[in-house]
């Protein structure tokens, strides 16, 4: 995939505004069981987390707080859950992401005591989605397509009970340079029902899973790779 230099300049001029938030599950509300920020998106002081060491890669906050939910969303095991995405919590379908900030778009889940007060810092978490780059389009851009409607499957063979999980976006276009990758998640609380418990997954920490030198994190995106492999764990499968 090749990329002018003057797209690479517009895609960096663009970054400041071009933010975007996993604000809702399954068609609810705005932040009704999701831990959005507490203000609009379009505002400049929401800003990507970039060092994958801090604490914030997990269910944002640092220089986004965000918003506590009592809500616990019931989900079943092996069904599909869908995770809208957008600019802002003010946006519609049409204005889920900048189309410059190119990069995948994963998912994670933790089992936890009590969803509504687990940080989600620390170990526990497994992916159970990713979409990176086919060669052609990347996760961003079928995203941007499904109207920042991300579709997942809940694990049929994971334990029933409560989890966070973790809606997350990487955008590449800075990513050439150290911390230049732009990491976007919040994390949704959810009860899972009808789980069989017959496999437990490998996981891993936040922070912890991610190095700044890894190759999906520091990556050029205007280099013309056909290839590329998302941070983190192997999607995790029954």
């Amino acid at each position: 995939m090749k990329f002018s230099t003057s797209l690479a300049i517009a895609a960096a001029a663009s970054s400041a505004s071009a933010h975007t938030i996993f604000v809702s599950l399954n068609g609810g509300a705005i932040g009704d069981g999701v831990r959005v920020p507490s203000y609009d998106g379009l505002k400049p002081s929401l800003q990507p987390i970039t060092e994958v060491t801090s604490n914030d890669i997990a269910c944002n906050g640092g220089p986004n707080p965000t918003t506590a939910t009592s809500k616990v969303i019931t989900v079943q095991a092996g069904s599909t859950a869908k995770l809208t995405w957008r600019h802002s919590l003010t946006s519609g379908s049409g204005d889920v992401i900048d189309a410059s900030h190119k990069g995948p778009v994963m998912a994670y889940m933790k089992k936890v005591s009590d969803a509504t007060k687990d940080s989600g810092v620390g170990n526990g978490w497994f992916k159970i989605a990713e979409d990176g780059f086919d060669g052609t389009k990347w996760g961003v851009d079928r995203l941007i397509a499904a109207a920042g409607v991300q579709t997942i499957t809940i694990p049929s063979c994971i334990a029933p009970g409560q989890y966070l999980l973790r809606g997350e976006l990487i955008a590449l276009h800075g990513a050439q340079t150290a911390k230049g990758a732009q990491f976007y998640m919040e994390c949704a609380q959810i009860n899972v029902t009808g789980g069989s418990a017959s496999k437990t997954p490998a996981t891993v920490s936040l922070p912890g899973a991610y190095s700044a030198n890894d190759k999906g994190i520091l990556f050029n995106l205007y280099g013309g790779a056909k290839t590329y492999t998302p941070p983190g764990p192997s999607v995790f499968a029954c």
